[in-house]
C-alpha cells in the first residue's frame, strides 16, 4: 500500500471532496489546496483532520510552497467547462494548460512521486467511431476543453520522459453525485434534479437522444485511490460504467427516483454535444482492479437526498 503526503488541488470541490473523504478514511495524510474559504465547503469534521491551504492556482510561488513535502499530487483544479472554454479558448489555455505546466515544474523540483490527473473521457475522443470507446480510440476533441485536457496528458507524458515524474491519467465519463454542480451548462444530473425540486422545466437539447456514460462520484474517488502508486504498464485509464443512458432515459429514471413528473423545455441541439459517449473501462478493471459499483438509480437517489438537504 502506498504511503505519503497527498496533495489534492481542488480538494474542496465536487470530485475532490469525495476523494478527500476516502483518503482520510484510509488514514492518508492529506493536504487540500483550493480557493479561499475552502475549509468551510468541506464536510463537517473533515477540515480538522487535514491540512487546508488556500490560494490561487495561478500563483506560482504559493503553489510551489504547497507542493513541497508531498509525494502524490491529485490535480483536480479546472477553470472551464466545454461550452465556456469554446467561448474563451485563450483563458482556457492560460488558466488550465499553462498553469498546469508550471505545476509540473514545481512537482519536479519538489521530487513528487506521482501526479494524478482527471482528464475528460467525454471530450478527448470526439465523435465515437466505436462504442464503447477504448483508450486506444482516436483522440479528436471537438472543444477547446477537450483539446486542453489532451494537451495536459501530453505534457504529463513529456515530464515523465524528461524528468521521471510519474503520472496517471483518468479519463472520466460524466461524473455525478452529491456536491456536484446544480446550475450552469454542465452536470445534467445535478441541474435537472435541482430543477425538479423547484418545479422548474428541464432543458432538453435536441431530441434527447444524446447518450452519455454516468459514473457516480464515489466510484470515481475509488478509481483515484486505486491509481495511487499504481505500477501497471499503462498510465491512461477510462473511468466509466460502459452503460449508455440517453437524456430521455435519464429524465425518466429521475422521475422514478424522485416521484416527480418532469416538464420539458426543448432547445436546439448544441454543437459541443457529440451524439454518444460511452467508455470501455476494461483496462481499469484489469490493471487497477477497479470497477463501478453504484447503479444509476442508486446514485440518483443519493444525489436527490443531498439536494433535498441543501436546497431547503
Amino acid at each position: 500500500m502506498p504511503t505519503g503526503q497527498c496533495l489534492i488541488l481542488g480538494g474542496a470541490g465536487f470530485m475532490g471532496s469525495h476523494l478527500v473523504e476516502l483518503l482520510v478514511e484510509e488514514g492518508f495524510p492529506v493536504r487540500v489546496f483550493d480557493l479561499p474559504e475552502a475549509a468551510s465547503r468541506l464536510r463537517a469534521g473533515i477540515a480538522g483532520k487535514i491540512d487546508v491551504e488556500e490560494g490561487d492556482f495561478q500563483d506560482l510561488e504559493r503553489l510551489a510552497r504547497v507542493v513541497e513535502g508531498c509525494e502524490f499530487v491529485f490535480h483536480l483544479i479546472g477553470t472551464t467547462r466545454p461550452a465556456s472554454a469554446n467561448r474563451n479558448p485563450v483563458f482556457d489555455v492560460e488558466s488550465n494548460l499553462v498553469a498546469t505546466v508550471r505545476l509540473l515544474e514545481a512537482c519536479v523540483r519538489a521530487k513528487v512521486r506521482q501526479v494524478l490527473f482527471p482528464s475528460s473521457g467525454g471530450t478527448v475522443y470526439g465523435v465515437a467511431q466505436s462504442v464503447p470507446l477504448p483508450e486506444t480510440h482516436l483522440t479528436e476533441p471537438c472543444t477547446s476543453y477537450g483539446i486542453t485536457k489532451l494537451a495536459v496528458e501530453k505534457y504529463l507524458a513529456l515530464f515523465y520522459r524528461l524528468h521521471g515524474l510519474d503520472y496517471t491519467v483518468l479519463r472520466i465519463a460524466n461524473a455525478y453525485g452529491p456536491r456536484g454542480p446544480l446550475q450552469g451548462e454542465q452536470g445534467a444530473v445535478g441541474v435537472f434534479l435541482s430543477r425538479l425540486k423547484r418545479g422548474e422545466p428541464l432543458t432538453l437539447w435536441g431530441d434527447g437522444s444524446v447518450t452519455r456514460d454516468y459514473v457516480y462520484a464515489g466510484d470515481v474517488a475509488r478509481a483515484f485511490r486505486a491509481a495511487l502508486g499504481q505500477q501497471s504498464p499503462f498510465r491512461v485509464f477510462n473511468i466509466g460504467t460502459g452503460v449508455g443512458t440517453s437524456l430521455v432515459e435519464l429524465i425518466a429514471c429521475m422521475e422514478r427516483v424522485t416521484g416527480r413528473p418532469a416538464a420539458l423545455e426543448k432547445q436546439p441541439a448544441r454543437p459541443v454535444d457529440v451524439p454518444i459517449n460511452v467508455l470501455d473501462a476494461t483496462r481499469a478493471r484489469q490493471h487497477l482492479e477497479w470497477e463501478p459499483v453504484t447503479p444509476l438509480d442508486t446514485g440518483l437517489a443519493h444525489t436527490w437526498k443531498w439536494i433535498q438537504a441543501v436546497e431547503t
